[in-house]
């Protein structure tokens, strides 16, 4: 008589055990490594926020205002073009060593590294000439002239503010810019560093792109464009 077949669960390694599923800690660490990948990304390829350090490009941009600077347009081969409103790195010690700086404390540093905080250690101004203009203060009726042609800024400067207090006739040198705040009573610009080393000028390798939208205060809001005094200058003379 044959002994009775019995049956009994396999060997513990025989086993397939099913997949585990990766706790809810790690969903959350790899969301936040892919915020910061799309973050980094966009704020070096193609959008970037700062905000406004003083009053010099009022009154179309205030203290504390916050802005966004797009680098699609400086692409390639792309420069910067009269009448933009761009942010450059400082170019020779324009700025004091508070503003320099930029944030301080580790929280906004590492918020500025990866975009989601205005990093400081930039300019805003509005640029006037490019490479080859030559830039003069002032007519015999006080407005500035760009390759001869006299800019009307009564758009964009203060009220009753004059174009320029301080005389200037200047070559902007071939990959540089001129550069002046909108508000030119109160802005330390190109003219204020004609006898610095640079003369004055702004590198366009340390533009970082040019402001396309104001995005706070939300009242505020508005997308920028190049002012209609600057579509017909004529080409450097």
């Amino acid at each position: 008589m044959s002994d009775p077949v019995t049956h009994s669960d396999p060997p513990a390694a025989d086993v397939e055990s099913a997949p585990r599923r990766p706790s809810s800690w790690v969903w959350w660490a790899l969301i936040v490594v892919l915020v910061i990948v799309l973050a980094v990304g966009i704020k070096s390829l193609f959008v970037q926020p700062f905000y406004i350090p003083s009053g010099s490009m009022e009154p179309g941009l205030v203290k504390n205002d916050r802005i966004l600077v797009e680098k699609v347009s400086y692409w390639g081969s792309g420069t910067p073009r009269r009448g933009d409103i761009v942010v450059f790195k400082d170019p020779s010690h324009w700025l004091p060593p508070a503003e320099d700086a930029g944030p301080g404390d580790p929280v906004t540093k590492a918020l500025s590294f990866i975009g989601l905080y205005p990093s400081g250690g930039h300019l805003v101004k509005r640029v006037i000439g490019i490479g080859g203009d030559r830039v003069v203060c002032c007519d015999a009726k006080g407005r500035i002239t760009v390759n001869g042609k006299a800019l009307e800024e009564s758009s964009y400067l203060p009220k009753g503010t004059q174009p320029s207090l301080v005389k200037f006739d200047v070559r902007v040198p071939s990959g540089d810019l001129w550069v002046m705040g909108d508000n030119r009573g109160a802005s330390y610009d190109s003219r204020g560093h004609m006898g610095d080393p640079g003369g004055g000028f702004v590198p366009d390798d340390l533009v970082v792109g040019k402001v396309f939208a104001l995005v706070w205060p939300l009242g505020r809001f508005r997308i920028l464009h190049r002012p209609a005094t600057f579509a017909d200058i004529p080409g450097a003379g």
